[in-house]
Parts: structure tokens; C-alpha cells; sequence
């Protein structure tokens, strides 16, 4: 799984980033049709429970993009949900999975 484009490879470093940041379960980014990219954490709170991945398509969505190229999560988990992707950007757009350490796990396509 290395042969990511560098695009794709700069998703999973801004996820990293912001994931080491934060100390946060996960980071993840995306890159809009403009090529712009935004950079989230998780958000755990009494009252608020978002995915980094979610958060991320939220930033992107609140700046008025019109449309997603590509998506990274960081995370340990095995479980992502790219369903926010979906619903925004539609289907074949490509989620890297990566560990902390950057290892891609998977590419998934929604």
C-alpha cells in the first residue's frame, strides 16, 4: 500500500498531525475538488460525539466546497465509517485507513 500518490500521502500525514496533536483516538483529513484540504481530530464530549472523519467533512462543507476527491483516517481501530463521505461526496470516493505510524491498513472506496 505505499504507492499512494503523493496527494494521497499528504491526506495521511495531515491525519497523523492532527491526530498527535490532539492526542485524539483519530485524525483525518480530506481534499476537496479544489484541491484545498482540511485536517480534524476525534471530538469526545459529554454533549458532542464526532468522528474525525466527520469533523473534517464538516470544515470542508462550512468553507462551501462543492464536492470531495479523497479522504485519510488515522486510527487504531478497525472499524471507520465513511458513510459522512458518501453522503456528501457520493460513491467512489477513496478513504486511506492508515495506523499511527502511517502504515496504510486499506484503501476503501464509498
Amino acid at each position: 500500500m505505499s504507492d499512494l500518490s503523493a496527494e494521497d500521502a499528504k491526506l495521511v500525514t495531515l491525519a497523523r498531525t492532527a491526530r498527535a496533536r490532539t492526542r485524539a483516538a483519530e485524525g483525518a483529513a480530506v481534499r476537496d475538488s479544489d484541491g484545498r484540504t482540511y485536517a480534524a481530530c476525534t471530538v469526545a464530549l459529554d454533549t458532542v460525539d464526532l468522528t474525525a472523519l466527520q469533523l473534517a467533512v464538516a470544515m470542508a462543507l462550512s468553507s462551501g466546497v462543492k464536492g470531495l476527491e479523497a479522504a485519510a483516517v488515522v486510527t487504531d481501530s478497525s472499524d471507520v465509517d465513511v458513510n459522512v463521505v458518501r453522503h456528501f461526496a457520493g460513491a467512489a470516493i477513496p478513504v486511506v485507513v492508515a495506523q499511527g505510524t502511517g502504515e496504510v491498513r486499506d484503501v476503501v472506496h464509498t
